[in-house]
């Protein structure tokens, strides 16, 4: 047997004292959670859910995604997490394709309704029959009519479970990714993918004892899934989850808890960089107990990097991977030179190369795609073989991101193949939000770029050509796509153009629209 929930299996019954998760003033031994989590398979199996079925979940970073989490896997089932953002179209599209049978969904707050946009999107899609909401008091009755509460669910269940077996190469979780065309695609990752992931912290920095995780990267995304919540588990660490990311609340934090390892995109670091309160923390207590720092999501400023490390007296290891690698691929060790700007070596058996558009290795220096193959590639792209035999050529996985690589054979990445947009460590896939933009009855043509951006990376631009006779403002265009696409997605920049750019055949040359925000 090899179930991912082993790892909390093994951490519970090897210190069962020791508090596995923080949350304001909520403290969970790894004992109760693993007697949560084995109250959620319970409840999953007495629902009908079946080994192999997928169970959506919609959670920020709450005990309550943890604890769902393990017991979808414990029941054999494979986990669906969802973009918190996402509104019911996005939401009902994820549940259908990902065939779930039964999907967690927080309640949230006036500001972002989760379980409401969500039962929205449960009651459109048929083949998901059962509705979890996660309320936020636990006792509390569903202030939904019709839904079935978290605490229902767990409600006079046992706290033992004898966990499900499944194989190595079984679906454990299904992440949503994208290319440059077509609908979001769910990547199939394994149990023996995520497990082996989650144990590259062995490698990656010493392990300690007792360490302290500090996870306010979103556990619905793969970078906090796997290289926090997973691997803190797999060490027996404590996670200290933040819902949502500010530099005050994580810089107090990690004075209060004496966090020892934390993860987060660029614009994380310079938020907290910029923040003109961080000397009201004690920033030398921080930089004793913090032994790792860790970035990866997108490309770190080495001007942030040097200067965050210069006032934080902490050095900033950064890696690269994708949800279709489970996601690590390369990172800087921490007993290996570390150079700023780099990716890193590849990871303990995981190789890279650097190939030419026939496939043919390119030399030092030179640039070429990012191809990876081991034991973090993904089984494909859920129901779509000919998008999985695309990416999958030659027994390798082609990223479309383009490299180069050192005498050292240490990384850089240089540009991307795709047009995906990385907005505060998100992944936005212009096409979808052209399509969306199209739909609106004064948008003739829609194309969407990243443009530069000191904050978030990169931020959306649309270009638009409206219909004839008709008129709409910048703004109002910008409100309706907030109504209409998550808030990281909607475009807070949009232009509008009688003409632009084609090739001869048609094709929008996107090139030219970035190289005219350059100037």
């Amino acid at each position: 047997m090899l179930n991912l929930a082993v790892l909390l299996d093994d951490s519970a019954r090897e210190v069962p004292e020791r508090i596995a998760i923080i949350y304001e003033k909520t403290r969970l031994s790894y004992a109760a959670l693993q007697a949560a989590a084995n109250q959620v398979a319970n409840g999953l199996v007495q629902a009908g859910i079946r080994p192999g079925d997928t169970v959506a979940l919609s959670c920020q970073n709450l005990p309550s995604f943890v604890i769902a989490y393990y017991g979808i896997l414990k029941a054999g089932g494979v986990v669906l997490p969802l973009n918190v953002l996402l509104k019911p179209r996005e939401i009902a599209y994820h549940l259908a394709d990902g065939e779930a049978k039964a999907y967690f969904c927080q309640e949230g707050s006036s500001d972002l309704p989760i379980g409401q946009m969500g039962f929205t999107a449960f009651q459109e899609v048929e083949s998901c029959t059962h509705f979890f909401l996660m309320t936020n008091d636990p006792a509390a009755p569903s202030p939904i009519a019709g839904a079935t509460t978290f605490g229902e669910l767990m409600h006079g269940q046992p706290e033992t479970f004898e966990t499900v077996e499944t194989h190595p190469d079984d679906t454990a979780v299904i992440l949503y990714t994208s290319g440059t065309t077509g609908k979001p695609k769910g990547a199939e990752l394994t149990h023996i993918n995520m497990l082996l992931n989650a144990r590259l912290s062995d490698t990656m920095y010493p392990r300690a004892d007792h360490d302290v995780h500090l996870i306010a990267l979103p556990l619905f995304h793969s970078f906090g899934q796997t290289v926090q919540m997973n691997a803190g588990i797999y060490n027996r660490a404590t996670l200290v989850l933040v819902s949502r990311f500010s530099p005050e609340g994580v810089l107090r934090l990690m004075d209060d808890e004496n966090v020892t390892i934390f993860a987060g995109v660029p614009t994380m670091y310079w938020a907290m960089l910029n923040y003109a309160g961080a000397g009201t923390y004690d920033l030398q207590k921080i930089a004793r107990n913090l032994r790792v720092s860790i970035s990866g999501g997108a490309a770190m400023p080495v001007e942030v990097m040097r200067a965050f490390n210069e006032k934080f007296r902490v050095t900033i290891l950064e890696g690269y991977g994708l949800s279709e690698t489970s996601p690590i691929a390369t990172f800087n060790r921490l007993d290996r030179t570390i150079k700023p700007g780099s990716i890193g070596l590849p990871v303990w058996g995981v190789e890279v190369r650097l190939v030419d558009q026939h496939d043919r290795d390119v030399n030092v220096g030179e640039p070429g795609e990012v191809v990876i193959r081991g034991h973090n590639i993904m089984k494909g792209y859920y129901k779509r073989a000919e998008a999985t035999a695309a990416v999958m050529r030659n027994g390798w996985f082609h990223t479309g991101d383009i490299g180069r690589r050192d005498e050292d054979g240490y990384f850089y990445i240089v540009d991307r193949v795709k047009d995906m947009i990385i907005r505060g460590g998100f992944n936005v896939y212009p096409r979808e939000i052209e399509e969306v933009l199209m739909t609106h009855p004064a948008v003739s043509i829609a194309t969407v770029i990243g443009v530069p951006h000191e904050r978030h990376g990169e931020e959306i631009k649309a270009f638009i050509i409206l219909k004839p006779d008709t008129t709409i403002s910048e703004a109002e265009l910008i409100a309706w796509s907030k109504q209409t696409m998550a808030d990281y997605k909607y475009p807070r920049l949009i232009e509008f153009r009688t003409t632009l750019p084609m090739t001869a055949t048609g094709k929008i040359l996107k090139s030219e629209l970035r190289q005219a925000q350059q100037t």
